[in-house]
């Protein structure tokens, strides 16, 4: 059973970093692609970093490019999102999800991931 739990949330200051990270079970990172995808109070879901399950190639979103940093330990089988310069407007719920199709920066664009964790709060507030 295919399985993803995201950790690492919480409560920060504008200007600080997280590192979210990705535990995921019943298949192999080489196998899918994993994104990162937030949402915030009230507005709809976007994505926000992937990494193909093949090559290690990245793709990120408008809103957090140069400041996210996507990354991945197939020994541990986890994916992390390290976000840095942290602003008020980053504020949300952030999930992983798994892509069982081959590697498509658009399906990450149009958040088409198929299997989903259950998510972590980042709050970026001062």
């Amino acid at each position: 059973q295919l399985q993803l739990v995201e950790s690492g949330g919480g409560s920060v200051q504008p200007g600080e970093s997280l590192r979210l990270s990705c535990t995921v079970s019943g298949f192999s990172l080489r196998a899918y692609a994993i994104g990162w995808f937030r949402q915030a109070p009230g507005k709809k879901r976007e994505s926000v970093a992937c990494i193909s399950n093949r090559d290690e190639s990245t793709e990120y979103g408008d809103s957090v490019n140069g400041r996210a940093t996507i990354s991945r330990d197939t020994s541990k089988n986890m994916v992390y999102l390290q976000m840095n310069s942290l602003k008020p407007e980053d504020t949300g719920v952030y999930y992983c999800a798994a892509d069982l199709l081959p590697f498509d920066p658009v399906r990450f664009r149009r958040i088409e991931y198929e299997y989903w964790g259950q998510g972590t709060r980042v709050t970026v507030s001062s």
